[in-house]
């Protein structure tokens, strides 16, 4: 059987940068895999930035949800399916940050999925610098996609804080499992915090290896209730050297919203891009020759009208929307 391996993190966390890494490693090794981007949004910046995986071995597939979740875990099964057939050794999940666990396990238990996968491990990826306080939605979610992790990897940890940040990332996680009413409590051998840059094949051993824990919570949000939200905002060409300036002015405009992630790319000279990946900490930009010109916004109640407003004096593209 296909083993299918979950990982998992609330918007931002770093979900993305460990598939990288992840996915690398098992191509090394000589697997064939598949990565599976299962997302609620109708564009995927998190498949651009993975595009370079692509090979013999790799192959990118994607989900929209196109609507309400029923369709969305319609699509899903249906992906898997189509990747069943392929003989891969393994399939890589990568859902939103809002996600219902619900959805994985009642999809893979549901004939004919049940005989051809099973799943080989959850990991949840828990950023480093979670703010201490995050609103109930955002808690809710915090707790349940750790509730049935193998592992917590921690994220974006500064060399010599690895103690101290996994201490309080597991008491933040602990007290979001008890805020769902989940019977499970993490501890520290829960937790994989090592450098993701100094990674040995023991480690992607124990990772790939590390299962899963069958954990019940209580359900507290619908996702007609969420506040959380993604805005996308297309066809952008504004000069290389205002890009950087034009991001951090979105995040740090408190009328844009509460802002967790700007994601995207955008065009850059000699027929590159430049990817985008800017959180509250710091902002990321690096050149990669595929792209699409498009900014994702995720954050709490965010005013698309205020994120305009950065943009369009920049931009020289007559076609730009944002919705």
């Amino acid at each position: 059987m296909t083993k299918i391996d979950l990982i998992t993190g609330i918007l931002g966390s770093g979900k993305t940068t460990f598939i990288r890494r992840y996915a690398r490693h098992l191509i090394d090794k000589g697997m064939r895999i598949a990565i599976l981007e299962n997302d609620f949004g109708a564009v995927n910046a998190d498949m651009l930035m993975l595009q370079d995986l692509k090979c013999d071995n790799c192959q990118l597939a994607m989900i929209t949800g196109g609507g309400d979740p029923d369709c969305h875990r319609r699509r899903f099964k249906t992906q898997l399916i189509s990747l069943s057939m392929q003989g891969f050794d393994r399939v890589i999940v990568e859902p939103s940050g809002i996600f219902d666990m619900d959805e994985f396990f009642d999809t893979l238990h549901e004939p004919p999925i049940d005989s051809w996968f099973e799943v080989g491990c959850i990991l949840t990826v828990a950023d480093a610098e979670t703010d201490d306080i995050l609103t109930d939605q955002m808690e809710y979610f915090l707790g349940s996609e750790a509730a049935c992790c193998g592992k917590l990897l921690l994220s974006k940890c500064r060399e010599g804080d690895r103690e101290v940040a996994s201490e309080r990332i597991l008491a933040h996680i602990n007290r979001a499992l008890e805020f769902i009413r989940c019977d499970r409590r993490l501890s520290s051998k829960d937790v994989f915090s090592a450098d993701w840059e100094n990674m040995t094949d023991a480690d992607y051993e124990l990772l790939m290896n590390s299962g899963y824990r069958n954990s019940a919570y209580v359900k507290q949000f619908s996702f007609e209730d969420i506040h959380s939200e993604v805005h996308y905002f297309m066809n952008i060409r504004v000069p290389e050297s205002e890009a950087e300036k034009m991001i951090n002015g979105i995040m740090a405009d408190e009328r844009c919203g509460k802002i967790f992630r700007i994601k995207g790319s955008l065009p850059a000279e000699n027929g590159e891009w430049l990817r985008i990946n800017a959180m509250k900490e710091n902002t990321v930009i690096n050149r990669v020759r595929e792209g699409q010109a498009v900014l994702i916004v995720i954050g709490d109640d965010i005013d698309r009208s205020a994120v305009d407003s950065h943009i369009v004096p920049l931009n020289t593209d007559s076609e730009y929307i944002s919705i």
